[in-house]
């Protein structure tokens, strides 16, 4: 049996994600596998699983059935999450809507799950409600604020909004040495996990120095994996307790400083702000080494 679907709003997701949540029931390794047979056509044509579907496009699948594409939430199996953690993620929330929440992260929890991690932030929020999504993350060293939606409209809402760049983040890192640099801003090409070249751009302010460590506020335009750790480390200051850039560090034992500090958003017409609150690992550590940061952080946003 043929299927055509003719997609009639500006959806910008890519193929396989868009048929995921159409038909909940598929598997990506059958959604790949029918593309790559030729089942799967956009606009008559071969595809691949990235592609963009958009307003106008025809989708046809060839070898349509109804007992193959159904359209049902699959239950997976639940982590069992302790007391401890669910006390720590509601205590970690700063903000909470019908539509999202805003979680200050803590440092050594993972965003996502995988083969090595026991609990995830997604482990734990699929736990509250079958409905969260995430729809950016945080590597599992580094602390502060991450977005949750509460149901699928917001999902793609903000989802567009980080593919938009129209979220703006602000991170505060604590490295050893200083840039050249008081403020500037650096374009520099990473290789990512497929060792393919991406560019980058990244804003940074040097809030307070002394002889051996620097704190500054990054303002990273471009969303790339490990993309400010990298960059600390091309500034010739890498980040405290980076143990993966940073391999001549002083501080080896301490936890990774980096904190993704504060977001600004519209949506729907209304403007949002959010500020977390520093770990007590990172106050502890600036105390330690006399290094002092304005208390009124914010002033230092308005001049990016």
């Amino acid at each position: 049996m043929i299927k055509n679907i003719k997609i009639l709003n500006n959806v910008n997701q890519r193929l396989d994600k868009y048929l995921k949540n159409k038909y909940t029931f598929l598997t990506q390794g059958f959604i790949e596998k029918n593309i790559r047979k030729k089942n799967i056509l956009i606009n008559n044509s071969v595809t691949k699983a990235k592609y963009l579907v958009k307003f106008n496009d025809e989708l046809k699948i060839l070898n349509f059935h109804e007992k193959l594409y159904k359209n049902k939430i699959i239950f997976k199996k639940n982590i069992k999450i302790s007391k401890e953690i669910l006390s720590e993620f509601k205590r970690s929330i700063i903000f909470e809507n019908n539509d999202f929440i805003v979680l200050n992260k803590w440092s050594q929890v993972a965003t996502q799950g995988g083969s090595k991690i026991k609990t995830s932030i997604d482990h734990i929020i699929k736990n509250i409600n079958i409905q969260y999504r995430l729809v950016h993350r945080l590597d599992k060293e580094t602390s502060g604020l991450l977005l949750i939606a509460k149901n699928l409209n917001y999902a793609k809402k903000l989802s567009s909004l980080f593919k938009q760049k129209e979220i703006n983040k602000f991170y505060i890192a604590l490295c050893e040495g200083s840039p050249k640099n008081n403020f500037s801003q650096v374009k520099l090409q990473i290789k990512n996990k497929k060792l393919k070249i991406e560019n980058t751009l990244t804003d940074y302010r040097v809030l307070n120095k002394n002889k051996n460590i620097s704190s500054i506020l990054f303002n990273p335009k471009t969303g790339k994996t490990h993309q400010l750790r990298i960059v600390s480390k091309n500034l010739g200051c890498p980040i405290v307790g980076d143990n993966k850039y940073n391999f001549y560090s002083k501080y080896k034992k301490e936890n990774l400083m980096l904190h993704a500090f504060a977001l600004r958003f519209t949506i729907n017409m209304k403007k949002f702000e959010f500020i977390s609150i520093l770990p007590d690992y990172f106050l502890d550590f600036i105390k330690k080494n006399n290094l002092k940061i304005n208390k009124d952080l914010k002033d230092y946003l308005n001049s990016f």
